[in-house]
């Protein structure tokens, strides 16, 4: 955040950084997401591009969406009842309804192509600024608040706070990945498909320089959620990220191959693949 806000207890201040941690996973998985389409259309693989839309607007439906409304539900009430908090509130929920619209965009079978990419553009842009003013607005006046506690307002708000199950969510699209290349419907993003030519060229690409230290791995961490066996993710990060791939071989034992493709001294370049089982 960009005031230092301090927590009336520890239990608020770990629910405030829950959220922080999960709104940076979010960011992370839609950004991958995007690139993925963007990839596909650029390469003017028709069947890919449907896919990686697919696959987006099955994320904003199950995960953005309803975290969407969880915040409608358990953050905006007691904000907005606050004398700072009102006018702000009624212009995230106005950003609410631009984001739903924009699913709704991607949901039209006539949004194909660079038509889809425009949209999918569009909401990346949207929800990042809007993640920014949750962030750095409404958490810290909800933590400044008397007699408002944010643990009680998300205390089992799974959508908030990303304790659903999210490898369910990602098996299930790892099945319609799999069904769709049985179908013949082509590559995916990265370009993994029956050929068997894997190009890191042709993999989203994400490039963690910029993203803050606090929620960097988190970031990391929900861009590789998205990644369908047979594909990867290209990283690009400031020094040699050790640490993260530590984190990723604890949380996927033997999922990723992690190959560097350069290695600094200004940034290092590493495509992580995943296996096809």
């Amino acid at each position: 955040m960009t005031d230092v806000v301090i927590a009336p207890n520890e239990a608020d201040a770990r629910a405030a950084e829950a959220v922080e941690q999960h709104h940076a996973q979010m960011s992370g998985t839609l950004s991958a997401q995007v690139e993925a389409l963007v990839s596909a259309v650029a390469r003017g693989d028709a069947a890919g591009s449907e896919q990686a839309r697919g696959l987006l607007l099955t994320w904003c439906r199950d995960e953005l969406v309803p975290h969407a409304l969880a915040e409608e539900d358990a953050m905006y009430p007691p904000a907005r009842a606050t004398l700072d908090g009102r006018l702000l509130v009624d212009g995230m929920l106005a950003e609410h309804r631009v984001i739903t619209g924009l699913v709704e965009q991607l949901s039209d079978d006539a949004t194909r192509g660079a038509r889809a990419v425009a949209v999918a553009a569009a909401l990346r842009a949207v929800f990042e600024v809007h993640l920014a003013k949750e962030n750095d607005l409404v958490l810290p006046l909800l933590l400044s608040t008397p007699g408002v506690s944010v643990a009680d307002l998300l205390g089992g708000m799974h959508e908030l706070l990303g304790g659903h199950d999210r490898e369910a969510h990602a098996d299930d699209a790892d099945a319609a990945a799999t069904a769709a290349a049985a179908e013949g419907t082509g590559c995916g993003s990265g370009h993994a498909c029956s050929c068997g030519e894997q190009d890191a060229e042709g993999y989203p690409e994400l490039d963690a320089r910029g993203i803050p230290h606090a929620i960097r791995h988190a970031t990391i961490i929900g861009a590789l959620d998205t990644v369908r066996p047979g594909s990867g993710l290209v990283l690009l990060a400031p020094h040699d990220p050790v640490p993260l791939l530590a984190q990723v071989g604890e949380r996927w034992p033997d999922r990723f191959r992690v190959d560097y493709l350069e290695r600094g001294p200004q940034v290092w370049r590493l495509v992580l693949v995943r296996g096809e089982v």
